[in-house]
């Protein structure tokens, strides 16, 4: 019997004793009517009293009605002497002795009930919101799931695009299943598994796959589900958590969010400190340092924040062994969206490798929101399968944002953002090396965006020479250049690609020692890899001479109006390309690729 089907008979059983309680007040109210002194008297002397108990306080008697039934009455005793009375009229009598021990038991005990009833109610939802599992007594039981093979119902072939990552802790689990096997050489597994990278990329997905295959107690926690407002609650959760895995080997525990828990200690004095974090970590410290790897105990973790970690849980003996699980590159991005698909009805036409092209920098939980995003696109339509014009729709849908269908343009600006989007895609084109141009639209999205431009890669980047980077620039400057030059003005309409263009040349100064006047020098702080952090939060750059500032903010300025310059000419060449180009956009507001393609035949390249 579960706590709800408890609690709803306890519920009940109140409910009917208060039926009982209220329907004995009434039997009795009706039966037993309060009379005066004086009118008892009189029924004595009348002879209408049948029989009589007496107590200390009150007289009860029953009277002599008329068709034989006897109706009781009650009154308060005023004389000592009542049984002498009685005789005189030959009333029979019985006396009893009022006992007040339970009702006087019952005036302390009840309030007192109610108290603890009260108290410990209280105490058991305050305890239950902070994370409790039973109230104060199991505050610091460890609260990790337990799942066996039958429970996640994920294993590794639901795991796609980390393939490294999928070898690594493949290892892991064919130790746990033959530990003598990798012990036969002297050797040891490593005690734990850190899982490193991006949110989304699929950390927490490959532990469900690694509890799905061991076969082995799986116990799963949260780095935040450690930490409590009680002090040594955390220490008291981390020692309960090894105790269970230990007593329960071969086992793997695994720690989510680990940086909730491990971030480095006095990292951030000007925050002030946290006692409890520390002393959660130092026991987590400690049990790792305590238990035998050889036991077939083993530690995974996943974070997304390997720089606010404390070095004493990265260190050889702990967290041996780092695995980093990436954004997946195309072929990877081809095999996730392969899983995410299978229980997709597709069109025959959808080529999955051109769907993968629209989706550079995608993460593993990226993609399947973009499956979902596009099945429910089709399913809008009421089409009988998903086809590439729907991935299409939803990947501008993740980018952009909604359609602003209520945010009407006058003429005007209608004419300007179409010249924009078409300055940049025409930029694009005439240059040797960019990204082919797939898509151009002046329908507004998202919150800023009046029209956009989509460039679809060709392959994957890792590495970018300054040509290119200056081609970037070029292409980025290219809205801001068509409208000077058909407009003779200039809008606002610029300002995010005049951000990220200032973006990329500062970057090419500052980190990539891009500019030979400077040398090869980097100025800028080193950016973490994870985080995609505010400049408000990045550390500050290193600091420089005033003079050296100034020929770093030249060389910016160079390479951002080198780019504007180099879109002018562009747009200058081919100007009645343009002028075609974005009636075109004007009047169907949407061009896809062969559009785009058949209005740029005559375009002048670069």
């Amino acid at each position: 019997m579960d706590k709800k089907q408890t609690w709803n008979i306890v519920y009940w059983g109140i409910a009917l004793m208060l039926v009982f309680f209220l329907q004995n007040i009434w039997q009795s109210a009706n039966l037993v009517e309060p009379v005066p002194y004086s009118e008892f008297e009189k029924a004595l002397a009348d002879g209408r009293i049948a029989d009589m108990t007496i107590s200390d306080r009150t007289i009860t008697g029953r009277l002599k009605a008329a068709d034989g039934s006897k109706t009781t009455l009650l009154a308060t005793r005023v004389e000592p002497d009542v049984a002498a009375r009685l005789e005189k009229f030959n009333v029979p009598y019985t006396r009893v002795v009022d006992n007040t021990f339970v009702r006087d038991l019952l005036s302390w005990v009840v309030p007192g009930l109610v108290f603890v009833g009260l108290w410990f109610f209280v105490i058991r939802r305050f305890a239950d919101k902070q994370g409790g599992i039973g109230g104060l007594i199991s505050i610091g039981k460890s609260r990790a799931k337990v799942y066996v093979q039958t429970d996640t119902g994920v294993s590794f072939a639901d795991v796609a695009g980390v393939d490294e990552a999928k070898d690594e802790l493949m290892e892991v689990v064919d130790f746990l299943k033959h530990p003598k096997d990798y012990g036969r050489l002297g050797a040891h597994i490593p005690k734990g598994v850190l899982l490193v990278g991006p949110p989304g990329t699929g950390k927490t997905l490959l532990a469900k796959a690694v509890a799905g295959e061991a076969r082995v107690p799986f116990f799963s926690i949260s780095g935040s589900e450690f930490v409590e407002m009680f002090v040594g609650v955390g220490a008291a959760r981390v020692r309960d958590l090894f105790e269970q895995a230990r007593a329960k080997a071969p086992a793997i525990i695994f720690i989510d969010e680990l940086d909730a828990l491990g971030r480095a200690r006095g990292a951030f004095p000007g925050l002030g400190g946290h006692d409890e974090k520390e002393q959660t970590l130092n026991q987590l410290l400690s049990e790792m340092d305590g238990f035998d790897a050889s036991v077939g105990l083993m530690i995974l973790a996943a974070t997304n924040r390997p720089e606010v970690l404390d070095p004493a849980l990265l260190r050889a003996g702990r967290f041996d062994r780092q695995v980093l699980v990436d954004r997946a590159d195309k072929k990877g991005r081809i095999d996730i969206l392969a899983v995410h698909v299978r229980k997709v009805k597709l069109d025959p036409a959808v080529k999955l490798d051109e769907v993968a092209a629209l989706t550079p920098g995608f993460s593993g939980a990226d993609l399947a929101n973009l499956v979902n995003e596009a099945t429910l696109v089709a399913t809008r339509r009421k089409a009988d399968a998903t086809t590439l014009a729907d991935f299409t729709a939803a990947v501008e849908r993740i980018v952009g944002g909604l359609e602003r269908k209520n945010r009407v343009l006058n003429l005007k600006e209608r004419e300007a953002v179409a010249f924009h989007e078409m300055g940049h895609a025409l930029v694009a084109l005439a240059q040797v090396g960019s990204d082919p141009v797939h898509k151009v639209s002046i329908i507004p999205r998202g919150i800023g965006a009046l029209g956009y431009t989509i460039q679809r890669p060709t392959e994957d980047r890792y590495l970018m020479t300054r040509g290119e980077l200056e081609q970037k620039i070029a292409v980025l400057m290219g809205g801001r250049a068509a409208e000077k030059l058909v407009f003779s003005q200039l809008s606002t309409g610029a300002s995010d690609d005049l951000a990220k263009a200032t973006d990329i040349a500062r970057a090419m100064v500052t980190r990539y020692g891009m500019d030979e006047g400077l040398g090869y020098i980097a100025f800028d702080a080193p950016r973490q890899t994870m985080l995609d952090l505010p400049t408000g939060m990045l550390p500050n750059a290193s600091p420089v001479s005033e003079d050296t500032q100034r020929r770093i903010d030249d060389a910016i300025r160079a390479i951002v109006m080198g780019g504007f310059d180099r879109a002018t000419s562009i747009l200058g060449l081919n100007r009645e390309v343009l002028d075609r180009s974005a009636r075109a956009l004007l009047e169907k507001e949407t061009l896809d690729e062969a559009a785009i393609r058949s209005l740029t035949a005559e375009l002048r390249r670069a």
